[in-house]
């Protein structure tokens, strides 16, 4: 069985049990969170909601928060002598996915 969510404004599909980085959320660790799904499968089975599935929900708690490896930014034009480096690092919340309701 799997669903798929939407949170940060990105879709994940889940399944039980997993565990995955999703954009920040303000959560401490140890928090419950529930997402409505937009679409659930079971064995050959799928139904895709409008916009979510009704009756359906995914639970999940929150294991914590961190941040990903650094990214280089490096912009450069060629003959102008213009060079710019920046780096980013992206915010994360890591959850693990406890059930899923079907």
């Amino acid at each position: 069985m799997y669903a798929v969510i939407v949170t940060g404004g990105k879709q994940y599909k889940v399944t039980e049990g997993e565990i995955l980085n999703v954009e920040k959320l303000d959560n401490q660790p140890g928090d419950k969170l529930k997402f409505e799904p937009i679409m659930c499968a079971k064995d050959d089975k799928a139904v895709i909601g409008t916009p979510t599935v009704e009756g359906a929900s995914v639970s999940a708690e929150v294991l914590g928060s961190g941040r990903d490896k650094k990214i280089m930014i490096f912009k450069y034009k060629a003959k102008k002598n213009v060079r710019k480096r920046q780096g980013h690092r992206q915010s994360y919340t890591q959850i693990k996915i406890t059930k899923i309701k079907f």
